[in-house]
């Protein structure tokens, strides 16, 4: 070693070794043989409660999840400055994401503000292309919210631009268009939703609960102060209350989408399921055979 290398150098030197390791632990995480899935969601929760389950199952098979909040979620009707809720809401997709195994990302958009833009058409490409997404997941274009809509509308502009060479040449293009899919929701115009996929939750609906109790100000806080939940102080009814909503919300979704689970389970099982998440596979993007979908949703029997 130099002995001319002071201290700060040395520490210097140090850091720039662990930083080209984690780099190159990263490109290697990037090249094993597991799924890459991207789920969009419109704010600070929206991916988390649409697909939080089904992202537990597919991290402890090993896979790599990005949840990503294509806004910050600062007009959210909670105290502080629009700059403090967005900080907090952050955080809070951010421990929920720990607990559930996979990573989060929020886009530095105001909410509200989102729209299918060129500018903002690119950042999704590059979301998709430096995650290098199998399969992507987002809103239908048809909800109440103008952000949720704008997600789908900008999934749908990128589905072939991902693999354009020559757009936002910056990025590698991915080599093959990833699955795109759409979450559960009850809006019927101009159609009602139809999935092709379900999936039972029942072995990861606790670890669920356990990320949406991080995320505190939309699950146990109500506009303007106004809320049914159990006080912060009392962490056990709390935790109670909030699964009771829950396994009515995932329960009613499995009952719906019964005759789906059946077919993808077996009659036993899918009939037993009681807790359940679906998706619906998107027009644009890669038509993905139904053994291929179970190639990508790895948790049926064989």
């Amino acid at each position: 070693m130099n002995p001319f290398l002071k201290p700060a150098s040395l520490f210097l030197v140090a850091l720039l070794v662990m930083i080209a390791a984690a780099m190159h632990a990263a490109d290697d995480n990037k090249d094993d043989d597991k799924l890459r899935i991207v789920v969009f969601g419109g704010h600070p929760d929206d991916a988390e409660y649409k697909a939080g389950g089904t992202a537990v199952k597919w991290a402890r098979l090993g896979h790599h999840v990005l949840l990503v909040s294509a806004t910050n979620g600062d007009l959210s009707d909670r105290p502080g400055t629009r700059e403090e809720i967005a900080a907090r809401r952050k955080a809070e997709v951010e421990a929920c994401a720990e607990k559930l195994g996979v990573t989060a990302r929020v886009l530095d958009i105001s909410d509200g503000a989102l729209v299918p833009d060129l500018e903002t058409r690119e950042l999704f490409v590059r979301v998709m292309r430096e995650w290098r997404a199998d399969v992507v997941i987002g809103h239908r274009a048809s909800d109440y919210h103008p952000d949720h809509r704008a997600v789908a509308q900008l999934m749908q502009d990128s589905s072939f631009l991902v693999t354009a060479r020559r757009f936002c040449p910056e990025v590698p293009a991915l080599e093959s268009m990833p699955v795109f899919l759409f979450t559960s929701d009850k809006f019927t115009t101009p159609r009602p939703f139809e999935p092709d996929i379900a999936v039972a939750l029942d072995d990861a609906f606790d670890q669920k609960m356990d990320g949406l109790h991080e995320i505190v100000s939309q699950v146990y806080e109500g506009r303007g102060g106004v809320s049914s939940a159990p006080p912060a102080s009392d962490d056990a009814a709390r935790r109670f209350w909030s699964k009771q909503r829950w396994a009515g919300i995932q329960s009613r979704e499995a009952d719906a989408y019964r005759e789906l689970l059946i077919e993808l389970y077996g009659e036993k099982q899918g009939k037993a399921v009681k807790y359940a998440e679906t998706f619906e596979v998107s027009e644009y993007g890669r038509q993905p055979t139904l053994e291929e979908l179970k190639r990508l949703f790895p948790f049926y029997p064989n």
